[in-house]
Order: structure tokens, then C-alpha cells, then sequence
């Protein structure tokens, strides 16, 4: 916003802030100059809203800029309001309207309205013969309009590239960046991406969005409530209904057709007003309205369904709203402006940067979790965020336009980045061993390993475990990459990173939900981004006991057995389940967390913080306790039996003074075994599996006595379930590569 347009009639601001720009443009570098005819192309009632703001501001500057309006796409058909009057209203002339669409609303709809806007725009263009054509966004129309342009030299200037959403927009918005010759994008990450896409710094502009020059001004009207009231009705109060607008997913048509029923069911049974907009035009729309009607929402008491809404209206409705849900960009965008509770559905908005505002229901698979999601946001407020523009766009963008040297070549040029030469491919290339860096992330160290197809450790690192979680990160990263470095002296060829680590594990985000005190500072960590950003591999992560089933799987005696359970007994103890050959992760991620089964009402105290686990018996760290308790009272060492200097007490002096006879230690042992035979028994009774694996490095202490108590204790039918001993030496490095190696294969993780 200018300064002294504060405290002004919002409209009288807008316009005021017109004026400002065009006192701005530099006009004597402009004397003499012819000028720049600018033709601005707009598909629908969405990308309007970002070009209106440019148009107003060419209007005001009628001695620099000459501006031609083509209407197409959307905007035509009275299904989606005839939004092609706003423009006109709005006092511009239209100088060509294009009837492009083809109805059908599905896949082969959308093909031919870009075949059909491909056959008449040329002579549009050609009349009109602009030095740029605008074009907005990520629209198949835009697509045509920039296929068109590029084919016949016209230069482009495309708004919002670079963004990310997750659908076949990010496709079609990349592809009009390609063809396009100059960007004004809105974000510093979007700036960031089209360099990626090696498009020259020099042609792009970060000037924000224009419709948040408008916006920031327009929604402090004081007329609101009759705005409410007369799209809702004279009861609706400010922050005491919902907007609604849900859009299909063009590559996933089924699931965003049952998304959007599900979201009406939630939306009628949380009983509140609604304002709903009917979707875009996009292949799916059709059976999206047929939803709609189907369940009466036309003639629901709680819904007003409207085709179009004028966007000063638009704004003033959100901006009051007391939830939007849906998955509009307006949601992840505009309301980020006012601060208004958004509920962002399925996955078309994914990889938008968004305010705190939005909370996103990714896998909205059922009408419970959209309720709930809408109880949560409903009359909530949050902090304006300005992510996307600061009410400025567009005077920068006017002065960008005149800075276009209309006398440079039109051929874009693109900026590579340096590449190493090619070197012509050589037997040991050919024979290169595809791996995986493993990582293990254990109570004590921390190690790396290079791991071949066949589960060969080519190489291994093994380092303490720090205590911090800078220090941690900065260890692995650095074996990570010395790794890397003999990996090629090697002829390895990895294929990722995969990371086996205590604690609960989000393995479909790559990050320790939580952890037990064996590893200090590892809750809420995300692992997979800063080693993904580091070595520019893909990077898988699992919890210690879910690797070590993975491990036996693909190396061990799980290889080819449907239901198995492994447990892995070391520092703490843990394990992990397969059934149907497939690990169970569970809904929150701790299933299998084997070394907290409760075993004992009022034993001794876990890790965990609860009493009588498993893992307070009968892991390392147990034995260790009993072991330093025995030392204290002198009751540990027995003839044949002594500490060395400087040597700590352990559990392997615990088990060596059983085996010599010590009365006290082997009490313990007993103790531990029954602790984990009856854990043992308890999961059989559970998830009834074909096989137990014992791994770590006390499980072929623990195979006779579990084997023992699953005789005494199970139930008949599970007596003859076989436990083993694992033979891997290393299960969790294993596990962990396993998780790049099955990628790499293709087979399901």
C-alpha cells in the first residue's frame, strides 16, 4: 500500500494506489517511445481476479500502455455464471470472446477445449498482434493461450510459475513457465524453483500477488455484514458460517468426486450455514454437481449454492467466514490475508506454502475426520500472513513490463547449471554393485554402512553416538558422505539412504515421533529432509524393530514366510511384525513396540516411564541394573569370575557368573527369560505367527528359555510355533537397506 491511502474508503485506496503506480512509471525514458501493447488473456472467474488488478493499472497509464482483452474458456458458458459480464461491468472492452470449451466436463473434454482454443486464437492473435500476451496460472486454457503465443513469437509474461500444488496443475504451470519469456512470481520458494528450471534471473520478478493489492484494502469495507446477508441471509452473523468450494482432482477423479460427497455429509451434519460454489470445469465437475443434487443441497435450508460470486463480494465473505473448506487456492492464499480458519481437503493444494491458518486433511477418507477437522477449525482465529503478497504487485509489475526491451532477440535462452563432461561408459561401469547406505542409530553408536544387493557389508563406520541432536545430524552426514566417497573407489552405485533409529517412527514423513532416554534430543526430529538435502538421494526411515523384521525378510529366515515376528534384543528391546508379507506399522506408528509389553503389574521401572515392561527385565540395559545391584552387595563375582581395571559392570558379567554357578545372577536370568517368554506367549496369542526371530546380542541366550516358556504357558495350538536365533550379524544396517533395496527392485514397502 502507498503511503496516504491509510484510513481512505477502501475503493477510493485501490484506486488511489492506481494512480500511484502510474505516477511511478518512468516516463522519460519513455519519450519518444511507441506504446507497449499488452494483450492480457483471461480463461475464468479465478485467474480474472489476479489479472484485474494489472488491467486497472494499464488503464490508468493509457500513454504507456495499449491494452487488449481476450475472453475465453469459462467465463462464456451460463453453467458457470457468464462471468465475461464482471469484465464488462467493469468497464473494459473485450475485444475477443472465444467459445473453447467443450462440454463433457472429463478428461477428453479438456483435451479437445485446448485443441479447439489451439484452432482459433491464432487469428485472434494475429489481428491483435501484441508485444506480450499475460498469462495466468495453471489452466489448460493458459496452456493453449501460451502454446499459441510462443508458436507464433509473441513474448509471454507468465504470473504465479514456480508454485507448487501437487496435481496436474504443477505439470501445465511448468510447461507455460517453459514457454514463457518473462515471470512474475509471488513467492521467494516460486522465484527459487524457476531458477531451478534454469529460467533466467533476470526475467523473473518476485512482485507477490496482484489480487493482494486489491485485497488488502477491499475486505476492510464496513458494509460486510449486508454482503453476508444478502448471499446467507439476514440471521447469519460475521464468523458464524462456512464457505464451501471443492474443486476436482484431474488425476484422481474418483477419489476427489468421493472426497467432495464425503465433505457435503460432514458439512450437513455439522449444521451450520453454508455458502457453497459450484466446482471449476475441470473433467470430473459434472459428477461433482450430480453429488451435489443428489443430496438436495440446492434446496438444503443450510446451503446457499451460487455458480459465481464477484470477487470484492468473494473477499469480504471469506474474510468473515468462520471456516473455509475445501481445496481452492483461495483457501491456502487469500484467506491467509484475513486470518481465516481453512480446511484444506485431499491433495490439490499439496506443496502449497500456507499460513498457520490451514489445517490440511490430506487423506480425507471419511466424513468423521472432516467433521472433526471442521469442530477443531470452526470460529477460530489465526495471525494475517502476507506469504503471498504485500499489496505492491502491481506497480512492480507495470514497471517490469516497461522494462522489456522489445529490440532483444526473442529467443529465450535457458541458464544450465555446470555439468560435469561425459565420460564414455566402461566394463566397470557396467559392472557397478547397485547399494544402499544404511544408518544405524542405536543407544550407544552410530554406524554407517555401504550394503550391497545381496546384503553384504562392503564397508562399515561405526562412531559413539553423540548426545546432541546437532552433533547427531552433523555425524551422520559427515560418515554419510565419506561413505559416499569410497562407495565410488569401491564401483558401488547407491541407490538412497535408509535409517534404522530407536523411538516411534513416521515412516511415511521420515520422522521420530518420539524417544524412549536411550538417545537424548530425538523427538519430533525430521530425518529425511536434511539427509535427503545433503546427498541428493532419496532417504527411507524405520524404527529399530521394524528393520530388523525388514532384515529378516529380505536376508534371513523370515525370506519367503507370510507371518513372522522378530524381536531384537539389545540396549533396549524391540521387534517388529510381518503379517501377510507385510510389516504393520500401525495407526500411530507403534505397533510392535514389543519391548513395552507389560508383563508384570508392579515390576521395576521402564525407560519408557510405565513399570513391568518386557524391556525393564530382559534388555541390556535391565541386565546391566541387576548387575551393577549384585556388584554393589558383593554378591556378582564368583570364583573364575573378576572385573578388570577401568572396566565397568555389564551384562555379560551377569550372564558368565550365572554360567559359573552364581545363584543371584542366574535368579535374574530366569526372571529375564520368563519376562520375555511371556511377552513372547502374549503376541502369539495375538497375531498368531508362523515364526518368532530372536535377534541382537543376547537372543541365543534367550532361545531355550522362551522356546521353554511358550511350552508351559501358550495355548495349545501356538506350542509349536518355531523360534530361532537370527543369523545376520548386522539386522538393523540390513533392515535398514532393505528399505532402498526393495524400492529399487520395485517390490512394496
Amino acid at each position: 500500500m502507498f503511503p496516504g491511502t491509510e484510513g481512505r474508503n477502501p475503493h477510493e485506496a485501490y484506486y488511489l494506489n492506481i494512480q500511484r503506480a502510474r505516477e511511478q512509471v518512468e516516463k522519460m525514458e519513455n519519450s519518444g517511445k511507441r506504446k507497449l501493447k499488452v494483450c492480457v488473456a483471461t480463461c475464468n472467474r479465478a485467474d480474472y481476479s489476479k489479472l484485474a488488478p494489472i488491467m486497472f493499472g494499464m488503464k490508468a497509464n493509457q500513454d504507456v500502455f495499449e491494452l487488449e482483452v481476450v475472453v475465453l474458456g469459462s467465463h462464456l458458458i451460463d453453467d458457470y455464471g457468464n462471468t465475461f459480464r464482471m469484465i464488462e461491468q467493469d468497464e473494459f472492452d473485450i475485444g475477443s470472446k472465444l467459445h473453447t470449451i467443450v462440454r463433457g466436463e472429463d478428461e477428453a473434454a479438456m483435451v479437445e477445449s485446448v485443441g479447439l482454443a489451439l484452432v482459433k486464437l491464432p487469428d485472434v492473435l494475429q489481428r491483435l498482434s501484441p508485444d506480450v500476451l499475460i498469462v495466468h496460472g495453471d489452466r489448460f486454457d493458459a496452456l493453449a493461450l501460451a502454446t499459441a503465443a510462443a508458436l507464433m513469437n509473441i513474448r509471454i509474461l507468465h504470473l504465479e510459475g514456480g508454485e507448487v500444488s501437487g496435481t496436474i496443475d504443477d505439470s501445465i504451470r511448468h510447461a507455460i513457465s517453459k514457454l514463457a519469456h518473462y515471470h512474475a512470481c509471488c513467492t521467494r520458494s516460486a522465484e527459487r524453483h524457476l531458477i531451478a528450471m534454469c529460467e533466467d534471473h533476470s526475467r523473473i520478478l518476485l512482485a507477490g500477488c496482484p489480487s493482494y493489492d486489491k485485497l488488502l484494502t477491499a475486505h476492510q469495507r464496513d458494509d460486510y455484514a449486508d454482503i453476508i446477508k444478502a448471499w446467507l441471509g439476514d440471521c447469519v452473523k460475521e464468523q458464524d458460517y462456512i464457505v464451501a468450494l471443492q474443486h476436482p482432482v484431474t488425476t484422481d477423479i474418483k477419489n476427489s468426486i468421493k472426497i467432495y460427497e464425503l465433505m457435503l455429509d460432514a458439512l450437513i451434519s455439522f449444521n451450520k450455514r453454508t455458502l457453497i460454489l459450484f466446482p471449476n470445469i475441470d473433467a470430473g465437475s459434472k459428477e461433482m454437481v450430480r453429488v451435489m443434487r443428489k443430496k438436495g443441497i440446492e434446496q438444503h435450508p443450510n446451503f446457499r449454492a451460487v455458480k459465481h460470486v464477484p470477487f470484492e463480494q468473494f473477499i469480504q465473505l471469506v474474510a468473515h467466514a468462520g471456516c473455509m473448506i475445501g481445496n481452492s487456492s483461495c483457501g491456502v492464499r487469500e484467506a491467509g490475508a484475513f486470518g481465516t480458519p481453512v480446511i484444506n481437503l485431499g491433495t490439490r493444494q499439496t506443496g502449497r506454502e500456507t499460513g498457520e491458518n490451514v489445517l490440511h486433511v490430506r487423506d480425507a477418507d471419511t466424513q468423521n475426520k472432516i467433521y472433526h477437522a471442521l469442530e477443531l477449525q470452526f470460529g477460530k482465529r489465526y495471525p494475517g500472513s502476507k506469504i503471498y503478497g504485500d499489496g505492491n504487485a502491481v506497480p512492480r509489475i507495470l514497471k517490469f513490463l516497461q522494462s522489456i526491451n522489445l529490440d532483444e532477440p526473442l529467443q529465450k535462452s535457458f541458464c544450465f547449471p555446470a555439468v560435469k563432461d561425459c565420460i564414455s561408459q566402461d566394463i566397470d561401469h557396467i559392472l557397478e554393485t547397485q547399494s544402499a547406505l544404511a544408518v544405524d542409530l542405536g543407544g550407544t553408536n552410530l554406524r554407517v554402512a555401504i550394503v550391497s544387493m545381496v546384503g553384504k557389508i562392503v564397508k562399515k563406520y561405526t562412531q559413539s553416538n553423540p548426545k546432541t541432536y546437532e552433533e547427531r545430524i552433523d555425524l551422520i552426514l559427515h560418515m554419510c558422505k565419506e561413505a559416499l566417497a569410497d562407495a565410488v573407489r569401491l564401483n558401488c552405485r547407491v541407490l538412497g539412504v535408509g535409517v534404522s533409529t530407536g523411538g516411534r517412527v513416521n515412516p511415511k514423513e521420515g520422522v521420530v515421533l518420539h524417544s524412549t532416554k536411550l538417545i537424548q534430543e530425538w523427538s519430533s526430529v525430521d530425518i529425511r529432509t536434511p539427509i535427503s538435502n545433503a546427498l541428493h538421494l532419496p532417504v527411507w526411515v524405520d524404527n529399530d524393530g521394524n528393520c530388523a523384521a525388514l532384515a529378516e525378510r529380505k536376508f534371513g529366515h523370515g525370506k519367503g514366510v507370510e507371518n513372522f515376528v522378530t524381536i531384537i534384543t539389545g540396549t533396549g528391546i524391540g521387534g517388529g511384525i510381518v503379517q501377510h508379507n507385510e510389516l504393520i506399522h500401525g495407526s500411530t506408528f507403534c505397533a510392535a513396540e514389543l519391548g513395552h509389553i507389560m508383563v508384570s503389574l508392579d515390576g521395576p521401572e521402564c525407560m519408557c516411564g510405565s513399570r513391568g515392561c518386557i524391556e525393564a527385565y530382559a534388555s541390556g540395559m535391565a541386565l546391566q541394573r541387576e548387575a551393577k545391584r549384585l556388584n554393589d552387595e558383593d554378591l556378582l563375582f564368583t570364583e573364575g569370575l573378576s572385573l578388570k581395571k577401568e572396566e565397568q559392570v555389564s551384562a555379560i558379567h551377569l550372564i558368565n557368573a550365572a554360567r559359573l554357578g552364581n545363584p543371584k545372577a542366574d535368579a535374574v536370568l530366569r526372571t529375564a527369560g520368563l519376562a520375555l517368554g511371556v511377552g513372547i506367549v502374549n503376541i502369539l496369542h495375538m497375531v498368531n505367527p508362523s515364526m518368532v526371530i530372536l535377534s541382537g546380542v543376547l537372543a541365543a541366550f534367550y532361545e531355550n528359555p522362551v522356546q521353554q516358556i511358550i511350552t508351559q504357558r501358550a495355548l495349545s495350538s501356538a506350542r509349536d510355533i518355531q523360534v530361532l536365533t537370527s543369523d545376520l550379524e548386522e539386522p538393523a544396517l540390513l533392515g535398514a537397506a532393505s528399505m532402498v533395496l526393495d524400492y529399487a527392485t520395485r517390490r512394496t514397502y
